[in-house]
């Protein structure tokens, strides 16, 4: 298969880049800078220049290709509204070029809350709290099932990780701690974050492309949960400072978010599709030390 894939220079999709190719795909990855495109190409895929706002580029990489994938999103947690109704806007676009192909159409989302349950596929996207509008992207691009697209949702959990690389939301704990002199967590500390290794995010979406059925959502979860405070304190233990409680506004927006408790299984996904981790955890990448500066 041909697959386009927007957010292709992202920590996250050059993975997925690397996992598709290596599976004798070919890709045709969006990239809005001469720095994109390098990544783009040295994870062995194939440029094509342009952003999320450039929706006659988004229409005919869809058209031209047998599939595509949507990562991309600007994460400017200081304008979250806008951010969402972009990437929302993108994701039309892709849709409506695929509408009648039967093509596949994966988009990534986020695991659910679940009221201290373990999340599971078949819960519904949250449509409310800071990234609401996320979730009704996600529905409105997973309703296209019905117009002969293969759509599906790959949900991915709060930290997408691998050391030295990336450690999702738990690399925001990192910044925070570096920049404040103590290694943070709100509340009581026992909110459960899930987790899952980049490079088994990047199998699963390969593994939509090739089998997910139309309209279907997926866990990509190899982590069903490590506590707030144990991510804290291994980041503590790693930079040399104190593990400390604060305020969940202390974090601005995404403090709301931090203070939830989120754990969530890849159970039926796993069962379905024959997904199965085989990378580390997230707290033994933390473990790892060596964070990158960024």
């Amino acid at each position: 298969m041909r697959i386009f894939i927007t957010g292709a220079s992202g920590t996250i999709g050059s993975a997925v880049v690397e996992e598709l190719v290596s599976h004798g795909h070919d890709v045709l990855g969006l990239a809005r800078s001469e720095a994109s495109a390098a990544k783009v190409e040295a994870a062995g895929g194939t440029a094509v220049v342009g952003g999320l706002g450039d929706l006659d580029v988004l229409t005919a990489s869809a058209s031209e290709t047998d599939g595509s994938i949507h990562l991309a999103f600007s994460n400017d947690f200081s304008d979250l509204e806008r951010s969402i109704a972009e990437e929302g806007l993108a994701m039309d676009t892709i849709g409506a070029a695929l509408v009648g192909t039967g093509k596949p159409f994966s988009i990534v989302s986020g695991t659910t809350f679940s009221n201290g349950r373990m999340a599971t596929e078949s819960d519904p996207l949250s449509t409310t709290g800071p990234v609401g509008g996320r979730g009704i992207n996600a529905r409105r691009i997973l309703d296209l099932a019905s117009q002969d697209v293969r759509t599906s949702a790959v949900r991915l959990p709060r930290s997408v990780h691998e050391r030295y690389v990336a450690y999702g939301f738990a690399g925001l704990l990192i910044a925070a701690a570096r920049q404040s002199g103590v290694s943070a967590y709100v509340g009581d500390g026992t909110q459960r974050w899930p987790a899952v290794h980049r490079r088994d995010a990047a199998s699963l979406f390969r593994i939509m492309m090739e089998k997910g059925e139309a309209g279907a959502s997926v866990n990509a979860v190899g982590d069903e949960g490590d506590s707030m405070l144990e991510i804290a304190t291994v980041i503590g233990a790693q930079l040399g400072l104190p593990v400390q409680q604060v305020p969940a506004e202390s974090f601005g927006p995404l403090g709301e978010i931090f203070a939830m408790d989120q754990p969530a299984t890849s159970a039926w996904t796993r069962e379905t599709y024959g997904w199965q981790p085989t990378h580390p955890s997230l707290l033994a990448d933390l473990e790892a030390g060596e964070y990158p500066a960024n």
